[in-house]
């Protein structure tokens, strides 16, 4: 079955905030609240009792992880976080009574009430644009080109991102093929195995989100 998600590979992210600062306009985020935050990890130090320069980090971005058995949708008593067909997680604002336990039984806290409303908000995936073929608000913006959009099904390799000037033909180097042009994930980054792929720890709800990290200490588990 389908399921979209999102891979980032964290050897290219440069913690810009570039994708918390377009998931914050295109999703009228808002003042406080973010769908997807960048977190620092590190600097940690490379080996026992290392010190600077001999340390590592790396950037973290973090939000929905459209898990395959969420923890969120288990605890709602009006169903109005439920699971697409896509295997995204959404909220129906009209059944949400902001109850917060959606918010609670999150082990990422990535969930957040809008107070304003009175309802739970989170990341969508950006539903409305993944329904018209376009990427995901964070990703089409990495200023990194480090996110990927695409379906766990299909494999990691298959995920795509936004392309750029050099992703097109010369004969045609219009602003809609620019804009329109992707890049694979498989054939863009840098080669990774097994033992370089991660996801947040699992608290039984199988998050869905892929971390790609090389030569690194993984630490998101922590």
């Amino acid at each position: 079955m389908t399921h979209y998600a999102i891979a980032t590979d964290l050897n290219r992210c440069i913690g810009c905030l570039a994708c918390t600062a377009a998931c914050k306009t295109v999703n009228n985020v808002p003042i406080g609240n973010y769908w997807t935050k960048v977190l620092r990890i590190g600097p940690n130090p490379k080996y026992e009792g290392a010190q600077v320069p001999d340390v590592e980090m790396y950037f973290l971005p973090l939000g929905c992880q459209h898990c395959e058995n969420p923890a969120c949708v288990a605890v709602c008593p009006t169903e109005a976080s439920h699971v697409l067909e896509d295997g995204t997680v959404q909220i129906d604002k009209s059944k949400c009574i902001g109850c917060q336990f959606c918010a609670m039984a999150c082990p990422y806290g990535v969930r957040y009430l809008n107070e304003s409303e009175g309802v739970v908000e989170k990341c969508t995936l950006c539903e409305q644009r993944i329904a018209q073929g376009e990427l995901p608000q964070c990703v089409a913006q990495c200023g990194g080109r480090a996110r990927f959009f695409g379906d766990l099904e299909q494999g990691l390799e298959s995920f795509v991102g936004p392309g750029d000037i050099y992703a097109v033909g010369e004969e045609d180097k219009s602003y809609e093929s620019v804009h329109n042009a992707r890049v694979k994930l498989g054939e863009y980054i840098n080669e990774f195995g097994e033992s370089d792929v991660h996801h947040l720890p699992n608290a039984g709800n199988d998050p869905a989100f892929v971390y790609i990290l090389r030569d690194h200490e993984w630490k998101g588990g922590e």
